[in-house]
């Protein structure tokens, strides 16, 4: 019987990857439409496949980090410099874009939307605090709840301490390293079995009636993230590197936005940007901590998702509102959008505080952040997709920047 059954899936297992994936998405997609049923359960896989990956990303973090800290050589040259650059740019530029898309398509709500569990923080500075708290947490704590600010600050300090230590401490260390990415490795092939548990459930349960009440309020944000996913980021991605940039987009489109919009969480997609990155043949001193950081502050998306929301709810209200205040709003979205956590809907919480620079009260910014939810099946998949891919964009544009300055 085992014999039969790997003749028959022997052609779909020699596919690659992403074609896997595809077919995974289209026979979910069939389930939830004939049979919802059986879509409810083929669920699980997708929560196995989630639950997975948020619990593998933390360790894989914390060691392939201090790893590669602790096996650096002096004088061997990384790349996160224009890395960070690319990424505070590229964050700047995308809320500028919906600032702009606002203007062009001002938008309504109905802020009739019931209450939403949360609690707001107040003001960016509480936004930064919290930040700093964070990366000094208990580092036990941090892994069990996959707090990636600290994970990031103490293995770079155990990196660092253990680049004294003995060749056999430092090469034990990389072996471990090397032992979680294989199990990572294993994790990812089992995607297309997870997205179609994704796919089925999520369509089975929310269908696509509840977004037609805000098509345009999604269409200006989705309208955005294409745009910064195909021009704008390119485009930066041209002045680094000299050269067409669309088949690295495209690649790291395919390789980290498909898996990136079923999870809907930058950091249990870590595991695969770090696997992408080996794919490419990266730095690796580079992309183990570009990944990570990028997945904690290279927040585009959010920050287009916080600008476009505050400024449909101050035309709402009939807030008049220049383009200079609008410019401003660009600078706090993007800087709040770096104190996103990595997990579904962490952008729409930001919004009130956004939405207090125009003296929106927190009451009716929370009927705003309601409306976020309802469309959040397909904004805060497209969002954590633009992020995602974008992480191995910019890691990738300036690595082989330093690479052909090199040479």
């Amino acid at each position: 019987m085992f014999a039969t059954a790997h003749t028959v899936f022997q052609p779909f297992l020699r596919l690659g990857l992403i074609p896997q994936i595809l077919i995974g998405i289209v026979v979910g997609v069939l389930l939830a439409l004939f049979a919802p049923g059986v879509a409810s359960d083929v669920s699980l896989l997708g929560q196995l496949f989630i639950a997975a990956l948020q619990a593998v990303a933390p360790i894989l973090v914390f060691v392939l980090v201090a790893a590669a800290i602790s096996a650096h050589q002096k004088g061997q040259p990384t790349h996160m410099r224009p890395v960070l650059v690319l990424y505070v740019v590229g964050t700047l530029i995308a809320a500028f874009i919906a600032v702009a898309a606002s203007f062009l398509f001002p938008t309504e709500l109905a802020l009739n939307a019931g209450q939403v569990d949360g609690t707001p923080p107040g003001d960016i500075f509480s936004v930064l605090r919290d930040l700093l708290l964070n990366a000094v947490a208990n580092p036990v704590s941090a892994l069990m709840e996959a707090n990636f600010i600290a994970i990031l600050a103490w293995a770079i300090g155990l990196g660092l301490t253990l680049r004294q230590a003995s060749d056999t401490t430092r090469q034990a260390l990389s072996d471990l390293s090397a032992a979680i990415t294989r199990i990572v490795t294993l994790v990812i092939r089992l995607a297309p079995l997870g997205i179609l548990g994704l796919v089925a459930g999520t369509l089975a349960e929310s269908g696509v009636e509840a977004l037609l009440n805000y098509a345009q309020l999604l269409a200006v944000i989705v309208g955005c993230m294409l745009f910064v996913a195909l021009v704008s980021n390119p485009l930066l991605v041209y002045v680094t590197t000299r050269k067409n940039p669309y088949p690295l987009v495209f690649t790291c489109l395919r390789g980290s936005a498909i898996t990136a919009f079923f999870t809907r969480s930058s950091a249990a997609n870590i595991p695969v940007n770090l696997e992408l990155c080996r794919r490419l043949k990266l730095d690796p001193d580079t992309y183990s901590i570009s990944i990570p950081l990028g997945a904690t502050i290279n927040m585009c998306g959010a920050a287009i998702t916080i600008t476009v929301i505050t400024l449909a709810t101050t035309h709402t209200l009939g807030i008049n509102v220049d383009f200079a205040t609008a410019l401003l709003l660009c600078v706090v979205s993007a800087l709040a959008a770096c104190g996103v956590s990595g997990v579904a809907g962490g952008s729409l919480m930001l919004i009130p505080m956004a939405a207090s620079l125009f003296g929106i009260p927190t009451e009716v910014a929370m009927q705003a952040v309601a409306i976020g939810f309802v469309i959040s099946v397909v904004q805060d998949s497209t969002e954590t997709a633009l992020n995602s891919s974008t992480d191995v964009l910019f890691t990738a544009a300036a690595c082989q920047s330093q690479e052909a300055k090199r040479s």
